[in-house]
């Protein structure tokens, strides 16, 4: 930089060597120059008021000052034992030196103020004999004696104030003209060579005043780059200089100051006021003058920069060492030493991590990172410079750096010292310029004669802090940005020697800093980079496996979660490489003649699930834990969803062509019991010394028996109660690396540490808990029940355990977990239905909701006697817990095995209500159009325990040609509303279906012949009974005799007359009938009765089915009364209310599922407005857009048509609505990406939950502007009411009765429609007034999917802006409207390879993250868009459950019920009540 510029070298050492020959009394003897100079000073310094009031100075001629300058030239040369004398001399030439202030002191003589340049030049000259070693003396050892201690400080102190005093002049000083600067200039650099240059002595005055008179050095130097720039000789002469200042750790401390302090305002105008400002500390923020121009900042900067040479020289104590200084010592050393060997030296390795530290801070100013920041997760400037930027200034010393210790350091080394010992030495050696460079030979190069303090290995931290920053300036890549190949090259080459693994695989500063430092590595298209993939993993197999990670640390400080934590983000970059790239080779980047072998990515895949599920086992910080189970679902989806598209369904196997390696094909389940995971991971425990992984390749058995002896390692072996056959089938199985060992691993392990250790963290429950709901999700081949059946036996274990935790353990964080464990169950059992065939799993789920709804178990044990229901207090967990166990209950009675229904998993309702039953009815006109009330007004109402709504209709429907006591049921519950038609029967249908209604039954013909009938005389008692002796029982009935004699004979005569009279009337009516045509002598054909159409069919169901049980009670004893409405068993609504139909309508329009939104918008790379981002979404920017993102879209659910759509659609108004088609949709061809819920949506839903994804236009706006002008909370009244009927479409054609049969609970499953159509869906706000509005104290989650194609525009995503396009309408219900805070954003850009990177953004708060998505985490394309619709759904259900005024749908939809009976119940008596039933529909 400066070659062409001579040094000013000399000139310092004439300066520093000639200072005492400027007096003249130097030509006298001692004593008497000492005389002299006491009595002169000392009548000066009494004129400067220091001790009494300053005076004007009586020298007023040149002549008079130069010889008064002469005396005190001389005066600062004297022993430091004449401390008064030099003290006096020092006050008087730094009064004179204020000639150069604006305003000089009084005592100043006229002839300084008069040409105060020229004195002060002098001044500054004569100042060197205050520092310089005195006549026979050695600065340095004087503090050996007790006076020489003293002295120094002294002499410490009289520096101090000569510094302060210069340092003050050139602030304020305008008169100092250019000759004056590089005077100062010169005399700084040269006291700093008397006092830095020699070696390091503790506590001598170098020691003491290094960092003062570097900071004087340092900060004078840049206010002569404002007054007068030093010129490239001055320049050339600071770095040679600070060359031979390098052992005093000072040099670099200020060096990094002064740099930092530079670069803040490099970074002010290069970059604008929109970049991060970097924060110093205050004092170093004062350290640059205020009238620095840019331009002078950046040559300042560059020139700084570069002053102390190549840091890496630090690391050479030869090249330290070649000073003239050091040389001395060596010479005059008692025992005979080296100068390498000087004490001081063993600084350097410090030293040498303060230079690193330093560039380090500076690239992180230039990446706009925090200066404490360590590990992933730190947000970088967008303006910040390409990483080519930042190489150029700082590429030679850091990859140098990265390579110190390494194999190519040791080769070059080598080379050097060959070529050095061809040479003469006097090549070397050098009086001034030391070697800066390790490209320079030195012969005296001998690692053999370094003292241990100095070896190679001792300089660990800076290599670690130089990969480390070089980590963090390839992952500030930006997307596109392209970086030199000579710079990754140099880049690879560095990491693939600092990541080697030594023998005793412990975790040194290099590699620890390579991990906290290389999280985005991977996910950056970073060409190439997969080359070091066999390396990383290596390295991981170190960090994560390891409970007790044991750091080999000297100098620095690693936070062991962080760097787990930055490991385990490297882990989900990588996760998804194998099955991408499959038997691609990996190249190694040494290639040789030799090599070992190629592996392809596949073979790394049981490696990277071992890493997994062992890290998984071991870790213990919630945030790490809760990312590796979003990374364990990555991975069973993954091979899930590859074997089904990729394979066929056909398990993976590797490649047989290829070498096989034991150690990459270990058995997963088994992959704990490889000697690394026994030696690292059992706490004592003997490890398997002598053999290494990859030698382990006997086979499963001998690994499993070697392993055997030592029971604590983490294999399989997770729970005491895992049976032994298990162990045999894990043991057993052939193909291990496979999609369904994959499932089983995952389930068994999360599982145990479900119940063992997560139990009590809230988010790593919830975290486990979604993982197994979305493992229960999964279409497994090989799955057998025996698996299933066990995770769901654990979940209930989990629940139990959980419910029994003791009264001060119980908190909303518990009971949350055990609402999410529910619905775990309940998705088991829903994707797993033959479970509930087995008796034990029946058992123990039904227990587990007895438990959660009444708080006990009827059996705490299995031989206790079985306690009822009623015998039982209900005293459940909570309400929240009882909720969730009746909503289990209830999917398990009515869902599992029968959803979706026939009418999709769109609706868990029927698309049946009372205007389509209406049309269907016999006594309505075929073409009348009936309205809600009117077809209401047919029904009769009644409430069963004030929670089900019971809509009996008694007439049959037209299609039912058989005339029985029929009733057409709509019951509306808390879980929706269910169509039942009922017919009373004698037979069964088999039976009486087939009528015979002939007109002759072939009868044979009557016998008209009459018979006779004997006579007999009739007795009351058998023939014998005269013979039976009588007894006073006998006698105890009266004879006729004795009633007449009792009575009276008026009474008798009135029975016999009663008796003679019906004797006649029945002679009469015989005669009459034998006479008649009835007779049977004159019989006629039995003809059949009409058939009976009227029956009271109501009456008989509610009979039947126990509501109608009034004959046990006792309606005058209170105790027995039918109570008030609430308590009846049936309770009668007046439906003539006008507004009885729009509250029945709103009952309806409250689903029995959750219901979320999901907003999907594309942004093109540097689009940071909503008008572009909505815009990508026109037709005819179609051809502009990542056709990877439409493939997403269709993963993401499925395409319904809104205006045919029964399940929620991301619109209140139109939602849950029985529709029809409008004509004027029918022939509308949409956009094929248009899914923004004008006409079409992206759909999913499972049994309890309901998602719509709506890709929002410009229409959105409109639409919400429009709905915010006319809609208050009642204006959809009318559009509920006018609301099309499903069954609109069906009455032309015939095609009506096809679907006319009326929905009950036992549906069957449609066979032809495809598995993935057939999942459920989520709950909904109320929608109009009830009898005041109903308001939500928290919104509904805003969740964004956004597709970048630069993934830097994450941080400039307008999201508050994007909040008008994702209006529902439930916005109106709510105490507060969304912000832009509260929004759950999941960001996905593609890479180059074809793979996703995830960027999640959320609101801060402790359940803002669910899983499987990972911030930062890598996908595959076959699995996003199942991901992504997990990761939402569970950000939903944590929020609801964070939420404390939530009500689940079903609890609502109760609610509403009891709000209806309210307003029209009935107060009726019990004969009004049965009056009722007999009474007709209108």
């Amino acid at each position: 930089m400066y070659s062409e510029w001579a040094s000013l070298s000399a000139q310092i050492t004439a300066n520093s060597c000639g200072a005492q020959c400027f007096s003249v009394l130097n030509k006298f003897p001692a004593s008497a120059g000492r005389e002299v100079v006491v009595s002169v000073v000392k009548q000066l310094g009494t004129n400067l008021g220091i001790t009494q009031n300053a005076e004007p100075s009586h020298l007023v001629k040149d002549e008079e000052v130069k010889w008064c300058m002469d005396v005190i030239c001389f005066g600062l040369s004297l022993p430091l034992q004449e401390h008064e004398t030099i003290k006096d001399c020092v006050n008087v030439y730094c009064e004179w030196l204020t000639a150069l202030h604006p305003q000089p002191r009084i005592s100043v003589p006229k002839p300084i103020c008069e040409d105060a340049n020229l004195y002060a030049r002098q001044i500054i000259n004569h100042f060197h004999n205050l520092f310089v070693p005195r006549q026979g003396e050695i600065l340095p050892f004087l503090y050996q004696t007790t006076l020489g201690a003293d002295t120094i400080k002294r002499q410490a102190v009289l520096c101090h104030r000569v510094l302060r005093t210069l340092q003050q002049t050139a602030q304020i000083s305008h008169l100092m003209d250019r000759q004056t600067w590089d005077t100062l200039l010169l005399f700084l650099l040269a006291i700093n060579e008397i006092l830095l240059a020699p070696p390091t002595v503790k506590d001598d005055v170098g020691d003491q005043l290094c960092e003062r008179v570097l900071s004087v050095l340092f900060e004078v130097w840049l206010l002569a780059c404002v007054r007068s720039f030093p010129s490239p000789s001055m320049w050339k002469t600071l770095q040679e200089s600070c060359a031979m200042w390098r052992h005093r750790v000072a040099l670099v401390d200020q060096w990094n100051r002064v740099n930092l302090a530079l670069t803040a305002r490099l970074l002010e105008f290069s970059y604008g006021p929109a970049f991060p400002q970097l924060k110093n500390a205050e004092e170093d923020g004062q350290l640059i003058p205020v009238g620095m121009s840019n331009d002078c900042v950046a040559q300042t900067w560059y020139r700084f920069l570069r002053m102390i040479g190549n840091p890496t020289a630090l690391c050479s104590p030869h090249i330290i060492s070649k000073s003239s200084h050091f040389v001395q010592w060596a010479l005059t050393h008692e025992k005979g030493a080296e100068t390498h060997q000087h004490p001081c030296l063993q600084q350097l390795p410090q030293i040498f991590l303060n230079a690193m530290k330093g560039i380090s801070s500076q690239v992180d100013a230039f990446l706009a990172l925090p200066l404490t920041s360590m590990g992933a997760g730190v947000e970088l400037a967008v303006a910040r410079p390409k990483c080519n930027s930042i190489l150029h200034v700082f590429h030679e010393w850091l990859f140098e750096a990265a390579h110190i210790g390494g194999d190519t350091w040791r080769q070059n080394r080598k080379k050097q010292a060959c070529e050095a010992s061809k040479r003469p030495s006097s090549m070397i050696m050098e009086h001034r310029k030391g070697s800066i460079s390790l490209s320079q030979p030195n012969s005296l190069n001998d690692p053999q004669s370094l003292p241990p303090t100095l070896t190679i290995d001792k300089y660990e931290s800076g290599r670690a802090e130089a990969i480390g920053t070089l980590c963090k300036i390839f992952c500030a890549k930006k997307t596109g940005e392209e970086i030199l190949p000579v710079y990754l090259a140099r880049f690879y080459m560095a990491l693939q020697q600092c990541l080697k693994i030594t023998e005793s695989r412990e975790c040194d500063e290099t590699l620890a800093s390579i991990l906290l430092h290389s999280s985005d590595l991977f996910r950056l298209d970073l060409d190439g980079i997969n080359v070091l993939l066999p390396g990383f993993i290596a390295a991981l197999e170190i960090v994560l496996p390891d409970k007790d990670l044991k750091l080999k640390t000297q100098s620095m400080a690693f936070n062991r979660t962080e760097l787990r934590r930055s490991a385990i983000n490297i882990l989900l970059s990588i996760m998804v490489l194998p099955l991408h790239y499959q038997t691609l080779p990996i190249r190694d980047l040494v290639t040789s003649e030799t090599s070992e072998k190629i592996f392809t990515f596949i073979q790394l895949k049981s490696r990277l699930m071992n890493i997994l599920m062992n890290a998984l086992q071991v870790e213990t910080d919630a945030q790490n834990t809760h990312m590796l189970l979003g990374g364990l679902l990555l991975c069973v989806q993954d091979a899930v969803t590859f074997e089904e598209t990729e394979l066929g369904g056909a398990n993976l196997s590797h490649n047989s062509s290829g070498v096989q390696n034991q150690h990459h094909e270990a058995n997963l389940l088994s992959s704990a019991c490889s000697e690394r995971s026994v030696s690292l991971v059992s706490a004592g425990t003997a490890s398997l010394s002598g053999q290494t992984t990859a030698t382990m390749g006997a086979g499963s058995g001998s690994i499993r028996d070697t392993a055997s002896s030592a029971h604590d390692y983490p294999s399989l072996t997770i729970s005491d109660d895992m049976s032994f056959e298990f162990g045999q089938e894990l043991d057993s199985g052939t193909t291990y690396d496979n999609a369904h060992a994959l499932f089983v691993r995952a389930t068994y392990l999360v599982c145990h540490r479900l119940i063992s250790s997560w139990k009590t963290d809230l988010n790593v429950s919830l975290a486990a808990l979604e993982l197994l709901s979305g493992l229960a999700r999964l279409h497994i081949r090989e799955t057998d029940a025996l698996e299933c059946k066990r995770a769901v036996k654990w979940i209930c274990d989990y629940i139990c355990y959980q419910c029994s935790r003791p009264p001060p353990a119980h908190s909303k964080d518990l009971h949350s977990t055990i609402v999410a464990a529910f619905q775990c169950t309940a998705a088991w059992l829903m994707q797993h239905p033959y479970l509930l065939q087995d008796k034990d799993c029946l058992q123990t789920v039904l227990e587990v909701v007895e438990l959660g709804i009444s708080g006990t178990k009827s059996q705490s044990k299995g031989g206790d006697i079985p306690k009822f229901k009623d015998e039982k207090e209900l005293k459940p967990a909570s309400m929240r817990v009882r909720d969730a166990a009746e909503n289990l209950l209830t999917i398990i009675l009515e869902q599992v095995g029968y959803f979706p229904s026939e009418c999709g998993p769109e609706s868990i309702s029927s698309l049946l209500d009372e205007v389509a039953l209406m049309k269907h009815c016999n006594s309505m006109a075929p073409a009348a159009a009936t309205s809600s009330e009117q077809a209401i007004a047919k029904f009769k109402y009644f409430v069963t325990e004030n929670s089900t709504i019971l809509a009996l209709l008694e007439e049959p429907l037209g299609n039912d040609q058989d005339p029985q006591p029929t009733v057409t049921l709509l019951i509306r519950g808390p879980f929706g509303r269910h169509a039942w038609t009922m017919q009373l029967r004698h037979l069964p249908r088999s039976k009486s279906g087939i009528k015979y209604h002939a007109v002759n039954p072939g009868r044979p013909i009557p016998m008209n012949d009459v018979t006779q009938r004997p006579e007999c005389e009739q007795k009351n008692f058998p023939e014998g009974v005269d013979k039976v002796q009588p007894c006073v029982a006998d006698y105890s009935i009266p004879t006729i005799e004795q009633i007449r004699e009792q009575y009276g004979s008026g009474s008798i005569r009135e029975l016999e007359a009663m008796l003679e009279n019906q004797s006649i009337h029945e002679k009469l009516a015989w005669a009459e009938a034998d006479t008649s045509a009835d007779s049977l002598s004159h019989a006629q054909e039995c003809v059949p009765p009409a058939v009976c159409h009227e029956f009271h069919a109501a009456r008989l169901f509610l009979s039947h089915f126990g509501f109608l049980g009034f004959e046990s009670r006792n309606p005058h004893n209170p105790a027995e009364s039918l109570g008030t409405p609430p308590q009846r068993p049936l309770i009668v609504l007046d439906t003539k209310s006008t507004a009885f139909a729009a509250d029945l309508e709103r009952l309806d329009k409250l689903s029995a599922r959750t219901h979320d939104t999901v907003y999907v918008f594309y942004v093109k790379s540097g689009q940071t407005s909503a008008q572009q981002i909505i815009g990508n979404m026109a037709e005819e920017q179609s051809s502009g857009r990542d056709p990877h993102f439409a493939s997403m879209l269709q993963t993401l659910g499925w395409p319904v048509q809104v205006a045919e759509h029964s399940g929620w659609t991301g619109f209140v108004h139109n939602s849950w609505s029985l529709k029809g088609t409008p004509e004027e949709h029918v022939n509308q061809a949409p956009n094929e990406l248009n899914y923004n819920g004008s006409q079409r949506v992206i759909y999913w839903a499972d049994v309890s939950s309901e998602i719509a994804f709506v890709v929002p236009t410009a229409w959105n706006l409109r639409h919400n502007s429009d709905t915010n002008d006319t809609g208050s909370i009642s204006s959809n009244q009318d559009q509920i009411g006018g609301s099309s009927n499903v069954w609109d479409t069906m009455d032309g054609g015939g095609t009506g009765l096809a679907k006319s049969k009326s929905r009950n609970l036992s549906l069957e499953l449609d066979t032809t429609r495809s598995r993935d159509a057939k999942e459920p869906v989520p709950p909904t706000r109320r929608k109009g007034n009830v009898t005041k509005p109903t308001l939500l104290a928290q919104a509904p989650a805003k969740i964004f999917l956004v597709w970048l194609e630069s993934y830097e525009d994450y941080l400039n995503f307008p999201l508050e802006d994007m909040l008008a396009y994702t209006r529902t309408g439930e916005e109106l219900h709510t105490l507060q409207l969304p912000r832009a805070s509260d929004c759950h954003v999941i960001f996905v850009h593609s890479l180059l390879s074809g793979l996703l990177r995830v960027k999640l953004q959320g609101p801060p708060g402790r359940m803002s993250f669910a899983t499987p998505l990972v911030d930062g985490m890598v996908l595959s394309r076959r699995v996003v868009g199942n991901l992504v619709r997990q990761t939402a759904l569970n950000i939903s259900r944590r929020r609801r459950l964070d939420n404390d005024n939530y009500q689940p749908p079903h609890v609502r939809r109760r609610l509403k019920v009891q709000d209806i009976v309210l307003k029209y119940k009935m107060d009726l008596s019990e004969a009004e009540l049965l009056a009722h039933l007999f009474q007709r529909a209108i």
